[in-house]
């Protein structure tokens, strides 16, 4: 599955080799931000550019994938960072078209709902 693949080499931290499994018209998008990034070079130029404390690691804690569309939740840190990713992945010919990706921030749950929940740890 080019999804999987796109996140081991992901880990490599050689984000141009990413280009790879990327279509050449490969686009990723950043709703929360409200961003779109355009093509396999610019998606590694910023990915080599963003600012980190160490190597950083990918792990897939679940990925729902069909031939043309995949779905992952990962956990990616540097040491120091800590983040957490889903992403929506439309995928053509083998290769990744597009990635909608969203970054949820964490937040201390609200005293109101406590009698209903429990942490997850």
């Amino acid at each position: 599955m080019v999804v999987r693949e796109f996140w081991r080499l992901m880990a490599t931290n050689d984000f141009f080799s990413v280009s790879d499994v990327l279509a050449p018209s490969f686009v990723l998008e950043w709703p929360q931000s409200n961003e779109r990034i355009h093509g396999p070079k610019n998606f590694a130029q910023m990915n080599t550019e963003y600012p980190s404390q160490g190597s950083w690691t990918f792990t897939i804690n679940e990925l729902v994938a069909s031939e043309s569309e995949a779905v992952t939740h990962v956990s990616v840190t540097d040491g120091t960072i800590r983040g957490d990713a889903v992403s929506f992945f439309t995928v053509k010919e083998g290769l990744i078209v597009k990635i909608v990706e969203f970054w949820p921030e964490p937040y201390t749950p609200p005293p109101n709902r406590s009698h209903l929940t429990e942490l997850i740890t």
